[in-house]
C-alpha cells in the first residue's frame, strides 16, 4: 500500500515506520538521489527538445549532480510548497502536484546551468516523468523488501 499521491510524489515514500528506521536517512536520502538522476536521465532522453544536460565535461556528472540537487529541493523546499498550496492541491483533487513536480524540476534547471530546460512545460513532463521513475522504483524496492 503506498500513501501519498502516487504517480505524482517524486519522493521516496515508506508507509511502515519500522522500515524507515531501520534503513536510515542517509540510505533513504541515497536511494531518493539514484532515484531522482535516473529520472532526470530518462527525461532527457525522452524529452530531448525540452530538457538537456549542456556541459562540457562527463554527461554522467551534471546527471548525478542534478539528481543531487532535485533530491535536495524535494527534502527541503518541496514539503513547504506543498503546505503553501494545498488549497490548490484539495480543489483539483492533487493534480496540482504535477504542477508543483514541474515547479521542482525548473528550480533545479534555475539553480545548476548544465540543466537546460527549455519551458515551464517541459519542467512539468519531466517531472510527470521522474514521478513514473520513482514510482517503478518504490515499487521494485518495497516487493524486494516483503
Amino acid at each position: 500500500m503506498r500513501s501519498g499521491f502516487g504517480l505524482l510524489d517524486m519522493g521516496v515514500c515508506y508507509n511502515d515506520y519500522n522500515k524507515m528506521k531501520k534503513q536510515g536517512v542517509v540510505y533513504r536520502f541515497l536511494v531518493r538521489w539514484l532515484v531522482c538522476s535516473l529520472g532526470l536521465w530518462i527525461a532527457a532522453g525522452l524529452l530531448g527538445s525540452h530538457i538537456s544536460f549542456n556541459t562540457t565535461g562527463s554527461k554522467w556528472s551534471a546527471v548525478l549532480i542534478s539528481g543531487l540537487i532535485l533530491a535536495i529541493v524535494n527534502a527541503v523546499i518541496k514539503p513547504l510548497v506543498i503546505l503553501l498550496s494545498l488549497p490548490a492541491i484539495l480543489l483539483t483533487l492533487g493534480l496540482f502536484m504535477i504542477v508543483i513536480n514541474g515547479f521542482s524540476v525548473a528550480l533545479v534547471s534555475w539553480l545548476y546551468a548544465p540543466l537546460h530546460v527549455t519551458n515551464f512545460w517541459g519542467a512539468v513532463l519531466a517531472g510527470v516523468i521522474i514521478g513514473l521513475v520513482n514510482y517503478l522504483v518504490t515499487t521494485i524496492l518495497e516487493s524486494r523488501e516483503r
